[in-house]
């Protein structure tokens, strides 16, 4: 008897499960009493006539009601399927990195969708997202217990997208007693987390690169971190010799981690507590500009009925930041919204910058590193977009 029930794609639907990709779409699937019926979470059997899909979890409340976990039938969904996945997974990372401070667990990118694990030595930050991970929990951690063996592990449970999941908002020890910070090692710089009440896990470990390169330009320079969080773009600047280095955000607690970070890493930095479009407008309406001006903002399209109101508020922080940017600078713009996809934000990316009458060059572009890898059906998830632009 099989260990899981199947459920049916409608005729001619999944064309895209059928190529390969793990989700699978609620309209696509034939909805029985009895497949409505089934909890949030249930794992099943997908089959598109008498083609066998694999085995995924299934919530008919969601949009996404399946995400396939493997294209084997009736596959144990246990502490050995997660095993091999987070090591496999581990073995990429230890790569990649020098280091084990890197995401660990990218969803579908590693074959655990619902899932994100940020490492940060010998603790864990884990992020569940969906009901069918929700219910995996408890496997999960005993894998990654085995594999990793963290000290501690926090489950930040609190992303807006489990409600869209019928899930509720938590966050909890895991595992362990968990520090009220720690420390973060990135590119030969020591940062600050907040890991129970930063954002997200409490670090951005997709800018990395984005950072290492920027760095790279600042020697001698002057160097404007918009968005700076806990300092990550203007202390390796700083690092790397850069004459000035100043962040802007709105947020008292992660400026008190950059601080901090400023003094672990003996490199003067100055941070200023302001909404990051006010402060460029007073910093441009007073004519200073900076050699290089980053700008790393948080999600301004959060989903697809924000995508005009959020494409204009891009435009705009453009605008605001080249007017910045000295003559013959940098500007570092990215997106961390994946729901404008990236010849939408180059676009009013290069409309901002042109307003100010100004001729630029695009350099540079990419997304997150390798600890954040992409599905290749899923092209879609490459969430991160980040342009650099040389302007006259």
């Amino acid at each position: 008897m099989p260990m899981h029930k199947t459920i049916r794609l409608k005729p001619k639907a999944g064309r895209r499960a059928k190529a390969g990709a793990p989700w699978i779409f609620s309209n696509e699937i034939e909805m029985t009493p009895g497949t409505k019926g089934l909890p949030p979470g249930t794992l099943v059997n997908v089959a598109a006539g008498e083609r066998e899909l694999g085995t995924g979890y299934f919530n008919s409340k969601s949009l996404i009601a399946v995400r396939l976990l493997t294209s084997e039938t009736d596959a144990a969904i246990g502490k050995a399927f997660f095993a091999d996945r987070i090591r496999r997974a581990l073995k990429l990372r230890e790569t990649l990195f020098d280091g084990p401070y890197y995401r660990l667990v990218h969803a579908e990118g590693d074959g655990l969708p619902g899932l994100i694990v940020d490492r940060f030595g010998d603790t864990c930050v884990a992020q569940v997202t969906t009901a069918g991970m929700e219910a995996l929990t408890d496997t999960m951690l005993e894998a990654l217990d085995e594999v990793v063996a963290p000290s501690a592990v926090l489950l930040r449970n609190d992303a807006p997208s489990r409600a869209l999941e019928g899930l509720e908002s938590h966050v909890r020890a895991g595992r362990g007693e968990l520090p009220s910070r720690i420390a973060i090692e990135e590119n030969g710089a020591r940062y600050f987390g907040d890991l129970a009440g930063g954002q997200k896990t409490g670090w951005y470990f997709d800018q990395r690169e984005h950072r290492a390169f920027m760095a790279g330009l600042a020697k001698g320079k002057s160097f404007l971190d918009a968005y700076c969080y806990s300092g990550g773009f203007a202390i390796l600047a700083a690092r790397n010799g850069a004459a000035e280095a100043v962040g802007i955000d709105s947020s008292g607690p992660a400026l008190q981690l950059a601080e901090e970070a400023a003094a672990a890493n003996k490199v003067r930095c100055s941070f200023v507590q302001a909404d990051v479009f006010e402060q460029l407008e007073r910093l441009a309406a007073a004519g200073q500009t900076f050699d290089i001006v980053c700008a790393d903002p948080p999600p301004f399209v959060k989903s697809r009925k924000d995508l005009e109101s959020g494409a204009r508020a891009y435009r705009k922080l453009a605008r605001l930041a080249s007017s910045v940017t000295a003559k013959g600078g940098f500007l570092f713009l990215a997106s961390c919204s994946h729901n404008i996809p990236m010849d939408r934000f180059a676009q009013e990316c290069a409309l901002g910058i042109l307003r100010t009458g100004r001729r630029a060059s695009l350099i540079r572009q990419g997304g997150a590193g390798g600890d954040h890898p992409v599905h290749p059906m899923l092209p879609e998830t490459a969430y991160l977009k980040a342009l650099v632009y040389a302007l006259d």
